[in-house]
């Protein structure tokens, strides 16, 4: 009567943690949990792209220096400390931007333009 108890029990009880197993995998194999560990995997790579991409910039940007440093000193040229720093324009220009309004769910927009 007791081994048949015991056998019952451990039968129930692998049944259970079969289940869960079986269970947990199931919901992790729902579309909507496998885009989200796709957008979670996507993001830890882009920042592990970024991290890397900076760094190679900086040691660029370092090694730029050295070397025109080495140059100069080849040359003799040295660096006016009088002059100012060269400018840097922005990649993108900043343009106005339009403010649009929402009155009564109707747009309106300051500029006639976009009308048309």
């Amino acid at each position: 009567m007791f081994r048949r108890t015991f056998w019952f029990s451990t039968g129930v009880a692998a049944g259970v943690w079969a289940t869960t197993k079986v269970n947990r995998k199931l919901k992790q194999l729902t579309p909507e949990s496998l885009a989200v560990s796709a957008a979670n995997k996507a993001i830890e790579t882009g920042h592990r792209i970024k991290d890397r991409a900076v760094g190679f910039a900086v040691d660029v940007r370092d090694n730029m220096a050295r070397r025109e440093a080495e140059l100069g000193e080849a040359l003799g040229i040295h660096e006016d400390p009088e002059l100012p720093a060269p400018r840097r324009y922005p990649a993108i220009e900043n343009r106005t931007q339009h403010k649009t309004y929402v009155i009564d769910s109707t747009t309106y927009s300051p500029n006639r333009n976009e009308d048309h």
